[in-house]
């Protein structure tokens, strides 16, 4: 049966590879990461008419509802309110199978604006091959993985072999936007039996990716003339004090939390600004932050907290302070994931990725989220991450994923539709 894979691949890859040139040209970006809108629904239409035409049972588009977020984020802590949805809807298709058995496979289509548009080498929407690398804005992040997993349904009927599980597929809007479109799904009852999301991997498996918790910190002073800096009180200064403490905990953590697949806790200062000018006193600061941290071992509640109280403990030993508390507020957040490695579709996966490529894959994990949470957290779904590209590409200048792992994503896709059915026998 591989062999009949290996040949219709090689007749087929122009096809198939076309077919992602052509969604790579049309221009589905968010505006303002979602909250202005998207321009997602000529991608979405282009995506609709290709799973008509290649037989789907199935074509719905779902319509993204800002009622569907707050429920998510009432009940899950998921999910970015605010954000504009005239004309973005989501795609959901579905093959049948000889089995009720199902696989979905989930990608998003939309992707951040080009920018510095003078450095690449082609026009970032006019994709081509250059040098074995297919090259365009939103290839590796991630047209190539959603492409390569429509793909692998059409490998297998080219290679007239019949569906043995029920396939279907999740493209969704305003990713880049916080994970919204999988969010809208999850309300909307997609799901499978098991799920691939096609973000990037370079040729690893995710099975884990961390949470995170986005806080904001304002700190009071009082504005005086720099010469009289003893009458006022720098907040600048006062918030030096406070990240200073959220260090501390962030190499306490590090010392006590170890995870096999990921790195350890972290934070980090994005964002501060304060002042007027150099010769005044500054009454205000203000700082952002990202704290990343572990599954099962951490959770959003104790990171919180902990945060929370390093700073009001830091707070306690300034006498300003102490009676000037700083404003904390939590403005995004988002669940880590981790995959049971002892289940079946592992399994599946890693032989699905022998078969098609001869080698190993490797176990991983990833400090930067996706909505494989959504579809393991809250559909419940066994869910793994692997595409085509690498994540260093992703919002690049000249994006590109090559030819070879595209094509190898296709391969392995198919296999797996076809050891997922077996593993169930």
């Amino acid at each position: 049966m591989n062999k009949r894979i290996e040949k219709a691949l090689e007749e087929n890859k122009q096809k198939y590879i076309d077919y992602l040139l052509k969604l790579v040209s049309i221009d589905t970006h968010d505006i303002g990461h979602g909250i202005e809108g998207g321009l997602e629904a000529e991608g979405q239409d282009f995506m609709a008419e290709l799973f008509c035409g290649l037989g789907a049972e199935e074509v719905v588009k779902d319509p993204l509802k800002e009622d569907s977020i707050v429920k998510c984020k009432e009940q899950y802590r998921e999910g970015n309110t605010g954000h504009n949805y005239d004309n973005r809807y989501n795609v959901y298709a579905s093959f049948k199978g000889k089995s009720e058995r199902s696989i979905l496979f989930n990608g998003h289509i939309d992707h951040m604006p080009a920018e510095n548009e003078e450095n690449w080498c082609i026009p970032p929407l006019s994709p081509a091959v250059i040098e074995n690398r297919i090259t365009g804005l939103g290839v590796a992040d991630m047209k190539a993985g959603l492409m390569a997993s429509v793909m692998a349904t059409a490998l297998l009927k080219d290679a007239g072999i019949e569906l043995p599980v029920t396939v279907k597929y999740a493209s969704v809007c305003d990713e880049e936007g916080g994970g919204n479109g999988s969010l809208c799904a999850a309300v909307s009852g997609v799901k499978a039996d098991a799920v691939v999301v096609c973000e990037p991997t370079n040729y690893e498996l995710i099975v884990a990716h961390m949470g995170w918790v986005f806080f904001q910190v304002e700190v009071e002073g009082i504005a005086v003339h720099s010469g009289l800096k003893l009458a006022g009180v720098n907040a600048i200064e006062k918030a030096g004090k406070l990240m200073d403490a959220i260090n501390e905990l962030e190499h306490r953590w590090l010392l006590k939390y170890k995870h096999p697949l990921l790195p350890p806790p972290s934070s980090n200062v994005g964002v501060i600004y304060g002042g007027e000018a150099g010769s005044t006193i500054p009454d205000h600061c203000c700082f952002k932050t990202c704290v990343h941290y572990l599954p099962n071992l951490m959770s959003h509640e104790q990171v919180v907290e902990e945060y929370t109280g390093a700073i009001l403990r830091c707070c306690e030993g300034d006498e300003w302070l102490k009676d000037h508390k700083p404003k904390i507020s939590v403005y995004q957040t988002g669940n880590p994931f981790e995959m049971e490695l002892a289940h079946p579709f592992v399994g599946a996966f890693k032989e699905a990725y022998k078969k098609a490529t001869g080698n190993e894959v490797k176990l991983t994990g990833s400090p930067a989220g996706c909505d494989s949470r959504t579809w393991h957290n809250i559909v419940g779904c066994p869910t793994l991450q692997y595409g085509p590209g690498s994540l260093e590409q992703c919002h690049a200048v000249n994006e590109y994923v090559t030819v070879e792992q595209y094509l190898d994503a296709i391969k392995i896709y198919a296999n797996l539709i076809l050891e997922w059915a077996e593993s169930a026998e």
